[in-house]
């Protein structure tokens, strides 16, 4: 869905699955510090917008979904997965519940695939499920603002807050809560914080141990789901095969290696250059660390190799352990 914020002095639009919001409004770097003091906000009305009602919302959820959510607090924010009968992740969903619906927001385009999973898996239970995209908006305000949310259901985190809005009240509600900032700075915080998301650093085979969702998002305590073999056999017996890992790059490039650039371990790390050992999943520039990235590595890569992504020099930084 295309945002009338688009019509917003300096937008540029973004491409890709971000297509219909803008990537930035002229100054990405001073958006990035608004976003880093905790002013202004990010249009993420492309984002998909599923709602669950009915008195057995929560323990169906629970079933289905990777999270503890049977009792999960009115107000209480969290996050969970579906994954493939072989633990491979499908769907990631950004949930609240505001006492009598669970609301979640998930990557764009996705909400027509998991809704039609869910009434797959109804059956008996008392329980209604919606896409909300036409109707509702998500916006995001970072931690420290102070900017109203009144008339929207808020999904509170340590990052900052999620709003479902009215999606008539967009243009009304970026009036009041400006500067905006667009989908590049949001990205960049994301990428300095390891958060990872859907399809950018998953692919047809990632499993959660991966990208460090376990806790966050995969609750190792609760009852069956689907793919839940997988992650007590990685979490109980093994190692995961990759790893999620940081990487700052080198400053005096140019350009910005694309995501699925192949990263080598260099030849200074005493193992031949050019074996391939993983690739770019999000690349950014940031407004204090300069060009940085998430990558997937091999698991045995070590953590103190140099890398190559492309032509560009990597230093690793850990984010899920080897």
């Amino acid at each position: 869905m295309k945002s009338p914020l688009l019509s917003l002095p300096g937008a540029v639009p973004a491409e890709g699955v971000d297509e219909g919001v803008a990537a930035h409004y002229g100054d990405l770097f001073r958006e990035q510090r608004a976003l880093a003091d905790g002013t202004g906000f990010v249009d993420l009305s492309h984002r998909g917008v599923i709602a669950v009602t009915g008195d057995d919302r929560l323990s169906w959820l629970h079933l289905l979904l990777t999270q503890h959510v049977s009792d999960l607090p009115a107000g209480e924010a969290t996050e969970a997965l579906v994954l493939s009968a072989n633990g491979h992740i499908e769907h990631a969903l950004y949930l609240v519940d505001d006492g009598t619906t669970v609301w979640a927001h998930v990557e764009p385009g996705t909400q027509g695939a998991l809704i039609a999973y869910l009434e797959s898996m109804k059956f008996f239970y008392r329980v209604e499920v919606e896409d909300r995209t036409e109707s509702h908006a998500v916006v995001y305000l970072p931690a420290g603002s102070i900017v109203a949310a009144d008339g929207a259901v808020v999904r509170e985190t340590p990052y900052g807050r999620d709003l479902f809005l009215p999606r008539e009240r967009l243009e009304e509600f970026a009036a009041a809560a400006g500067p905006a900032a667009g989908l590049l700075a949001y990205e960049a915080l994301r990428v300095e914080r390891h958060r990872p998301r859907l399809g950018f650093e998953t692919d047809h085979r990632t499993i959660p141990h991966e990208l460090g969702w376990i806790g966050s998002a995969v609750h190792l305590q609760k009852g069956c789901y689907r793919g839940q073999e997988t992650v007590a056999r990685v979490q109980n017996l093994g190692k995961p095969p990759r790893r999620l890992v940081f990487l700052h790059l080198d400053g005096s490039e140019v350009h910005l290696p694309a995501p699925g650039t192949e990263l080598r371990v260099a030849e200074a790390a005493g193992e031949p250059e050019g074996r391939k050992i993983g690739f770019i999943t999000t690349s950014a520039r940031h407004h204090e660390l300069g060009p940085v990235a998430l990558a997937l590595v091999k698991r045995n890569v070590p953590v103190d190799a140099p890398l190559l992504a492309g032509d560009t020099a990597a230093a690793q930084e850990v984010v899920v352990a080897p």
